[in-house]
């Protein structure tokens, strides 16, 4: 019986993990969005000389609104100050985004090509289950026969059920689901929904109220979060375990404001995959000019 996925995902619940030596790991923790403070409004940057791992390179441009940092290994992070004027934060992200996709096309290109082979899956699985709908309850009341057998075992009581026979299961926990066919998995935790293709190394990660949305395929991830409330507190990292034309294995952005604007944004440029440290630093510059 394989239920590797089922318990890789009831476990980890908000963990992704592709197997390899170049593989993916992606964590989501939580934090208490109460105890932040009002973002400020800022007019100039403050752009100290070093900040982690990041050193200045010269000084403010653009009347203080951008400032350029270098950090290890060829890491560029660049901090701005946007004024939204007509936009809307949404379609300054979409523009930074964007350029930042583009710094890596060969990851972006890979990870929409994999969503669109998924979600047509998806939906090629949905109609044949409907096809299989009463094959699959013939089989369920020829099992009610007995609770355990060779190769079926259902289990009830209050408030868990589990179906499980050959490569399939179900199990209903409160306030879960999961439901697993060889190695495809898909799994429902309260407001997210998490599926997986374990033989297309491919994870696919939302919640309904789209605050997070993570994808992972093959050796590259593309990870969305926006915090809740009016005002802008957002993160995108794009990363790949192979390099851009550019030598990019990770690019992203930090980015927070009043809802009103203006919007501070730290770019990140990573050649080492594991950047977390430059992105910590960028983050800093972000909470040092318009908090946390």
């Amino acid at each position: 019986m394989r239920l590797r996925l089922v318990t890789i995902f009831a476990a980890s619940l908000l963990t992704v993990a592709c197997d390899g030596e170049n593989s993916v790991h992606i964590s989501s923790t939580t934090s208490d969005t109460q105890s932040r403070g009002v973002l400020k409004v800022v007019d100039t940057l403050q752009c100290p000389e070093t900040i982690g791992v990041l050193t200045r390179k010269g000084s403010a441009h653009d009347g203080g609104s951008t400032c350029l940092y270098s950090g290890p290994r060829g890491a560029v992070v660049s901090l701005q100050l946007v004024r939204l004027e007509s936009r809307t934060p949404a379609e300054v992200l979409d523009e930074v985004r964007a350029t930042l996709a583009a710094d890596m096309p060969h990851t972006s290109a890979g990870l929409k090509a994999a969503a669109g082979a998924a979600e047509a899956e998806r939906a090629a699985d949905t109609a044949a289950a409907a096809a299989d709908g009463a094959r699959d309850e013939a089989e369920r009341a020829r099992a009610e026969a007995a609770a355990v057998s060779g190769d079926r075992a259902r289990i009830a009581a209050p408030g868990l059920s589990v179906d499980a026979g050959g490569d399939k299961a179900t199990v209903r926990l409160p306030g879960m689901t999961v439901d697993a066919d060889g190695d495809k998995a898909s799994v429902r935790f309260g407001s997210f929904t998490i599926n997986a293709d374990n033989a297309g190394e491919t994870v696919d990660i939302q919640s309904e109220d789209e605050a997070v949305r993570i994808q992972a395929h093959d050796e590259a991830a593309e990870v969305h979060t926006r915090a809740p409330g009016d005002a802008i507190r957002t993160t995108y990292i794009l990363t790949d375990s192979r390099p851009a034309d550019a030598g990019w294995r990770l690019v992203g952005y930090e980015a927070r404001g009043p809802v009103g604007g203006p919007v501070v944004i730290a770019t990140v440029h990573a050649k080492d995959r594991d950047g977390d440290t430059v992105f910590e630093a960028a983050k800093d510059l972000v909470t040092l000019n318009v908090g946390e």
